[in-house]
């Protein structure tokens, strides 16, 4: 049977606090590591260490300080609980058996709205204690407060993706976590990522990989999860289009695919990441069902849903450059344009990159190497929405 493999860079075994800290810094003044998605490898700037080298470790059950076994009732804190994929995740925990403890920021929510009674309800069957990420003595004393934890899930994101929220969340906040859950012997952490990490080109992607670096690192068993495209980011046009108004594309609506995946069978996907070995110590790029398509593809479904023929509306993708490159300017003088100016960058990232798995040799976006899981599709999803069954929730992400 294959198994996984962890390079520890002379600290073999090793559990430190602050290590991932320095492993972090060498990341961002250069030094590069992370692992082969096909192979397992760890790789470390130009230089390759294989698997069979006598520095890595080899992961089995026994050798780990986690849970015993596959199947078992774990006992597992998540993080960022109260965004939708948190929330689902929370649930498909709780229907699997394992006793759930949910570390909520003290406004949490869309916009910081949520009450501690709407907190309440949403996390059924699981136990809430609200702490602060970005404060180490917080996350110990009112988080974590002496106990066993077998497992840490992250689905904890920056609210906006601008550079100084993601630093603090995707990245110092996780570290906060990562010492914590080393300091309190957790053995698995399944972290939720993104697939865009693969190609960073945007703050949040940078800070989003220094900390996957540092979990690779950090002697923890790891499960890092990078989805798709999430149903409710490719919802945004359906009122527009409801209301007679065309689907907006960025230039003829074929430039990039995905394959969406609903929040519940990511969740259900991430939640399996505690049984399934064959997700451990693994990058895992993740998609859902069917084939990967297109906002143009995107705009016919849900025209046909309405019964209506297809009307579209072309954007330029350089308008979005003349809107960042604009907004940019203005932010030397406004911080607060700097923001906006950011943004708009991420606008453009998503108009023109694909979510599916970067083939590293061609440059190009592969959908049958993208992986599916689950039973939803987008179109499912959307005559949902049309029907009043369901509701996109975008939140503090929405871009447009």
């Amino acid at each position: 049977m294959m198994r996984s493999v962890e390079y520890h860079h002379g600290l073999m075994g090793r559990k430190k606090s602050g290590y991932a800290r320095k492993v972090v810094n060498s990341y961002k003044s250069g030094y590069r590591c992370g692992v082969d998605q096909s192979s397992g490898t760890i790789l470390k700037g130009s230089e390759t260490v294989a698997p069979e080298l006598a520095a890595a470790r080899i992961h089995s059950t026994a050798a780990m300080s986690g849970p015993p076994g596959a199947g078992l009732r774990q006992r597992v804190c998540v993080l960022g609980a109260t965004g939708t994929i948190g929330r689902a995740t929370t649930a498909a925990l709780v229907r699997r058996g394992h006793e759930v403890v949910c570390l909520v920021r003290k406004r949490p929510g869309i916009g910081g709205s949520a009450t501690p009674v709407d907190i309440a309800r949403l996390f059924e069957g699981a136990t809430v204690r609200v702490v602060d990420p970005t404060d180490n003595a917080s996350l110990s004393r009112d988080g974590f407060a002496n106990e066993r934890f077998d497992a840490v899930v992250s689905c904890m994101a920056s609210r906006t993706g601008v550079p100084k929220d993601a630093w603090a969340i995707d990245h110092r906040a996780h570290l906060n976590v990562l010492d914590a859950a080393q300091q309190a012997d957790v053995g698995h952490f399944v972290l939720l990522s993104a697939i865009c990490v693969q190609k960073p080109l945007l703050a949040f992607q940078h800070a989003k990989l220094a900390f996957e670096a540092a979990l690779t690192l950090s002697g923890l068993r790891y499960s890092i999860v990078r989805p798709t495209a999430f149903f409710k980011s490719l919802s945004g046009q359906i009122e527009r289009v409801r209301r007679g108004r065309p689907f907006l594309v960025f230039g003829d609506g074929t430039l990039t695919a995905c394959k969406p995946i609903s929040d519940a069978d990511l969740a259900d996907y991430i939640a399996g990441c505690l049984e399934e070995e064959s997700r451990w110590n693994r990058i895992l790029p993740i998609g859902g069902p069917g084939e990967a398509i297109t906002p143009r593809q995107q705009g016919e479904a849900l025209f046909a849903l309405l019964g209506r023929p297809p009307r579209f509306q072309s954007v330029p993708v350089a308008l979005l450059d003349v809107i960042a490159g604009g907004l940019g300017a203005l932010g030397r003088i406004v911080p607060s344009l700097a923001e906006k100016a950011e943004l708009a960058r991420i606008g453009r990232y998503y108009a023109t990159e694909s979510m599916l798995v970067l083939d590293p040799q061609t440059g190009r976006y592969d959908a049958t190497a993208t992986p599916s899981t689950g039973t939803q599709t987008l179109f499912e999803f959307y005559r949902s929405v049309l029907a009043g069954t369901d509701a996109p929730e975008r939140g503090d992400h929405a871009v447009f």
